[in-house]
């Protein structure tokens, strides 16, 4: 992800300078499982609930679909959405950039990202040669470039967490779950994540080399719901409606996994089964909870990295005061 530094602070800041309360709150979100407390919210209009429940019924939720990452990032600082939805690592990047003016206003969820090839001769991080090609969504900056590199620190130290770059190629998911199911493509390995890792390791020669998971014991919320300074300043009941909302929404999710992986099913129109879903949300290293956990070392990694220009010295100093009540990390 590239800015063009003055550019970004300008048009964010106009943006901000006309931050209102508005009948329409829009959120950027995308369609994969780490969203699922956003697909909640939307599905059972909890944000309407909860800012009716503030003093505020005129207040609807305008969800509006991106393919990744960076575009929500991009509609925020160009004032065409006011919360997005979107990874740890694209949110430290613009926390960064605008020095503090957008912040988390709380966690999403977590959903452990597998790296999977069918070469089989990698059986770790290790037997990676200068043959294979590893894709990520985009190189250096999204949370599976960033996995991979502390993967690699943890292994060979602060040296070595650039070692695999070389053979780190940006594709999409789709694009990179074809790639990977054709023989013939030199994209050999995907640092995944569901759906397309459960599509893809249906098929026999594809194995996981390593997963998100074992980079700490403290499951990670990777997905971030945050705002500008401005519209939290300006806008307390939405702020609150949404904390609120993705609260109930957890609940729903962690009280009946099930119909969360139906009501999943439903709105992604994923071609899953609902076991297949299931496993995912089980699995060590799922978690859904508006408490941010496991957040601070790897945007402190991102700084060390150089990544990002400057790092937060606390967990609280990346999020609004609203969620740092809580026990976070």
């Amino acid at each position: 992800m590239k800015f063009k530094k003055a550019g970004v602070i300008a048009t964010l800041l106009a943006a901000m300078a006309g931050s209102a309360v508005a009948q329409d709150v829009r959120f950027a979100k995308q369609l994969q499982m780490n969203n699922l407390p956003s697909m909640v919210m939307e599905d059972q209009k909890l944000f309407e609930k909860h800012a009716a429940a503030l003093g505020q019924p005129d207040l609807k939720a305008q969800w509006i679909t991106f393919a990744n990452g960076g575009a929500t990032t991009d509609a925020l600082i160009s004032g065409n959405v006011e919360f997005v939805s979107a990874g740890l690592t694209n949110f430290g990047i613009l926390w960064a950039r605008t020095k503090g003016n957008v912040k988390g206003v709380a966690g999403v969820a977590g959903i452990s990202l597998p790296l999977l090839t069918r070469n089989p001769d990698v059986k770790s991080l290790q037997d990676f040669t200068e043959n294979d090609r590893i894709a990520v969504p985009t190189v250096k900056v999204s949370n599976q470039a960033v996995m991979l590199s502390m993967a690699l620190e943890k292994l060979y130290g602060e040296e070595g967490r650039t070692k695999l770059d070389s053979q780190t190629v940006q594709l999409s998911h789709s694009d990179s779950l074809q790639a990977l199911l054709n023989p013939q493509h030199e994209v050999n390995s995907h640092f995944s994540t569901p759906p397309y890792s459960v599509l893809e390791l249906r098929d026999s020669r594809v194995h996981k080399v390593f997963d998100s998971a074992e980079l700490s014991e403290t499951p990670l919320v990777s997905n971030i719901m945050f705002t500008t300074t401005a519209y939290h300043d300006s806008n307390p009941v939405a702020v609150k409606a949404l904390i609120a909302a993705l609260d109930e929404a957890n609940e729903f999710i962690n009280k009946d996994k099930r119909a969360a992986a139906e009501l999943y099913l439903r709105v992604s129109g994923d071609k899953l089964s609902v076991d297949e879903v299931l496993q995912v949300l089980d699995a060590k290293g799922s978690i859904f909870s508006a408490t941010p956990q496991g957040t601070l070392p790897v945007v402190q990694f991102m700084h060390r990295a150089g990544i990002i220009p400057i790092g937060p010295e606390k967990w609280e100093d990346l999020y609004f005061p609203e969620i740092t009540a809580r026990q976070g990390s």
